[in-house]
């Protein structure tokens, strides 16, 4: 169900900007929070808001603008996206080849928090260098951000690298939080107000939504996402004493919003804002066409968001449940449980049924298909045959793999790669499945179905392989899992 209008977001969004620079005056520099490219988690909390939704509405001012990319030097390698488990070093490499693909100007790379001893940052600078980007590099400055007197001083940002930008809107991106996006646009204006150019800040941060209520599943959903960083939405006090209006924000905008204002006064002579959500240019709120679909589908990510705190957690096997209790939290204001995501039952009783791992997925009809395990095949590969027959109208008698056809790959797996598992993981089985696509009409017609997996929910009684896990990413399949691994041991490969 559509519960979000695209083109009105693309056309009010793209207008918004528009005239907060002409407001403005001068350049600006517009903080973009989020993903700007590949933003799964909105798409999943407002359907009909696609991942490249927002690289869409700058599509509108591609002419105008060009785009910084910022990244912390310690996040390199030490982080990854946890959607696709890039490094921050090779995502931003990414975002650059996607921005360019896209008609977008970007030639300017930020690494913030660089020091000489780090070998790793002075890799990756050479690298970016020798590739024909231009990197600045921002120094830490001992009391951001509360010293405001070092901070706005030739000790401060001062000793920042300042990045030479063609355009007058400059948007800055980065791989993730902790990038030091602000920091980047605060060292720009600076630099700028020393060589006499006008110069101001915007933001732009899809979540939380600020004219949703504080409750709505959607804001919420964003908290869940955010566990791990400790994000709590909050009513924007500033805004409220300013105008006597409620406006949602997060905690974070609000606690350094009086330090950024004194910057802004310090740098422009006065801050264009009375209140961090005056700093947003967001018109996501206005873009929601169906209210009952959005707060579903953010119900469902907040259930989402649980299993996946639970299942990271048994992971670490350090005992520390920070994120699922913070989810549960949220869960309990909403009145939800974890059974109410459709797809955890039905799997839960294949594994009472059988007595092994059961998984089960809903299509968009809403019709729920189950996978058992076998000696054949593990339950993940059952549900995507059994799946993508009934997509593909086949008899469910139809064997789309014969046994004879499995057997040479569990040799292979077995005898000669040394594994202990003969089951057929969804990679093999879809390997196996094109192959038999050359000979057999239903196995190619089967095949033809796998498109329309993308956006159903699965879950699975028992925690995924990487192999698995990569195979139903790139199938765009929102996967749960219960935080049980099959098999108990102290050493696991990653």
């Amino acid at each position: 169900m559509i519960g979000f209008d695209r083109e009105k977001y693309i056309r009010l969004q793209s207008a918004k900007i528009k005239e907060r620079r002409e407001q403005i005056g001068g350049k600006l520099y517009l903080e973009m929070g989020g993903k700007l490219f590949d933003d799964y988690h909105a798409s999943r909390v407002l359907p009909g808001f696609t991942p490249d939704n927002k690289i869409a509405m700058l599509g509108e001012l591609r002419d105008e603008l060009e785009i910084i990319v910022a990244v912390n030097a310690h996040d390199l390698t030490a982080k990854r996206r946890a959607d696709t488990g890039i490094s921050y070093e090779g995502e931003v490499l990414r975002l650059v080849d996607v921005f360019r693909e896209a008609g977008f100007l970007v030639n300017n790379i930020v690494i913030t928090q660089y020091e000489e001893s780090n070998q790793e940052a002075k890799a990756f600078r050479r690298r970016c260098l020798h590739s024909g980007l231009k990197v600045s590099r921002h120094r830490r400055i001992p009391g951001y951000p509360s010293n405001t007197d070092l901070i706005l001083s030739k000790d401060g940002l001062g000793r920042n690298e300042y990045a030479e930008t063609e355009r007058d809107l400059v948007v800055v991106t980065a791989p993730g939080p902790g990038s030091g996006k602000l920091a980047t646009c605060l060292s720009q204006i600076y630099h700028d107000h020393q060589r006499g150019i006008t110069s101001s800040y915007a933001k732009f941060e899809t979540f939380p939504v600020w004219n949703l209520p504080l409750d709505h599943p959607v804001n919420l959903a964003y908290e869940a996402a955010t566990a791990d960083l400790d994000d709590l939405n909050m009513i924007d006090p500033f805004h409220l004493v300013a105008y006597g209006q409620q406006a949602v924000n997060y905690n974070r905008d609000v606690e350094v919003f009086p330090l950024l204002a004194l910057m802004l006064r310090r740098l422009l002579g006065e801050s264009p804002y009375k209140s961090p959500t005056d700093m947003g240019v967001n018109m996501v709120g206005y873009c929601i066409s169906d209210d009952d679909a959005c707060r579903a589908a953010a119900q469902q990510e907040i259930i989402r968001r649980y299993y996946n705190a639970l299942v990271s957690e048994e992971k670490k096997g350090d005992g520390n449940d920070h994120d699922s209790t913070r989810i549960a939290l949220i869960m309990g204001k909403l009145g939800l449980a974890r059974t109410d995501r459709p797809v955890v039952e039905p799997a839960l009783a294949v594994e009472k049924r059988t007595k092994a791992p059961g998984s089960a997925i809903q299509l968009k009809d809403g019709q729920i298909i189950t996978g058992k395990t076998s000696e054949l095949l593990g339950c993940s590969a059952a549900m995507l045959l059994n799946a993508l027959k009934v997509l593909a109208g086949i008899d469910d008698r139809v064997q789309l793999l014969a046994p004879s056809s499995i057997a040479p790959i569990q040799t292979l797996k077995t005898e000669y790669l040394g594994s202990k598992n003969p089951r057929l993981h969804t990679d093999e089985v879809l390997i196996a499945l094109s192959v038999s696509a050359a000979s057999d009409p239903n196995a190619a017609h089967a095949l033809e179905q796998l498109p329309e997996l993308r956006g159903c929910d699965v879950h699975v009684t028992t925690i995924l392989g990487t192999v698995d896990e990569g195979v139903f990413r790139h199938l765009g399949v929102n996967v749960t899992t219960e935080p049980v691994f099959r098999k108990k041991g102290l050493f696991r490969k990653k």
